[in-house]
């Protein structure tokens, strides 16, 4: 069992899979979120589920999912996203909480949505990535080869929630973020 748990969370683009990267250079089993998220959206049981809320049209030839196609859906509706986390949530936390079972030592579990996900309140702290808007678009256009309109809907798809979080800025240069993540590492340690 993990003896800490590290919530890391964001708004797309922030930087939490590098401050991910950072975390694992300091000890911690870092569980991808959106690994978990994959792996889960791939069992045949909620693909069918997918399938029956979104159409065919979220499927790729191979009857695996699009993300593309489904991400179009879901990021420009939010009744639509309401749906899918409804599907997906259950399935993500349980197999985060199994995996942290299974990990000694520090855990930093790395996810946008770790609160929708009822995660946070397994975590001993959350670290929240900020970065502010522009940034964030830039690097989502450049890291999925999105559209500005496409990175723009990701973004306002998204909430801000603070509830506590330790904010870890990221804003400028990759030292910087190393900086502030070892600072909020030595307040909370």
């Amino acid at each position: 069992m993990a003896d800490f748990i590290l919530g890391l969370t964001g708004l797309t683009g922030a930087g939490k899979s590098l401050a991910a990267e950072m975390l694992r250079g300091r000890g911690f089993y870092v569980i991808d979120g959106d690994e978990v998220g994959h792996r889960v959206t791939a069992r045949p049981e909620i693909l069918e589920k997918i399938k029956a809320a979104f159409g065919d049209g979220v499927l790729n030839s191979d009857g695996g999912l699009n993300r593309r196609a489904l991400g179009d859906i879901v990021f420009s509706d939010a009744e639509k996203l309401k749906i899918l986390n409804s599907i997906t949530h259950p399935a993500i936390r349980e197999a985060v909480l199994r995996e942290a079972g299974e990990t000694a030592g520090p855990v930093a579990v790395d996810g946008a949505a770790l609160k929708e996900c009822g995660l946070t309140e397994h975590c001993a702290a959350v670290f929240r990535i900020t970065a502010p808007e522009e940034v964030r678009k830039r690097r989502i256009m450049e890291r999925d080869d999105l559209t500005e309109e496409q990175a723009m809907r990701r973004i306002r798809a998204q909430t801000d929630r603070s509830d506590g979080w330790i904010d870890v800025d990221n804003g400028s240069t990759v030292e910087n973020l190393e900086k502030n993540l070892d600072r909020a590492l030595r307040g909370i340690m």
